[in-house]
């Protein structure tokens, strides 16, 4: 089990950078090429979140991207320190303005099937996992 982990300042700039890295490595872990366009868009839009979050409470922390290439999965965590509302209350009225932060878990639920989103003390956490091609880690 492989991971590469990523660090960085709460900066729009960076995500892009998340986005080809995270992109790079699951290729190489043999995540299918049909579902990389998915693996690039989920942890764009999972960075773009937790850079929202970080700006908007005016947290200097970075952001945790980690890599996993686990046997079966691949397995990637964006994690923020923005505290414990980063997730959304579940049932929020209807015709509510979801904001920025429920949009952007809408578009990773869409495009992700192994989801878990999590919130605690020191901040939130999105994990998010594919299946890795057996043929492709053979090779």
């Amino acid at each position: 089990m492989a991971t590469v982990e990523l660090r960085f300042s709460a900066l729009p700039e960076h995500v892009r950078t998340a986005r080809l890295v995270a992109a790079a490595v699951a290729r190489r872990a043999g995540v299918d090429e049909s579902v990389l366009d998915e693996v690039r868009l989920a942890v764009g839009e999972a960075c773009s979140r937790a850079v929202g979050l970080h700006q908007r409470g005016g947290i200097t922390g970075a952001v945790r991207v980690a890599l996993t290439d686990q046997e079966k999965r691949f397995l990637i965590e964006v994690e923020d320190e923005a505290g414990p509302a980063t997730v959304p209350a579940p049932g929020a009225a209807e015709g509510e303005d979801p904001g920025e932060d429920t949009l952007g878990l809408a578009v990773i639920t869409g495009l992700v099937e192994d989801l878990e989103v999590t919130s605690g003390a020191e901040g939130g956490l999105i994990r998010m996992s594919w299946p890795v091609s057996v043929d492709a880690v053979a090779v």
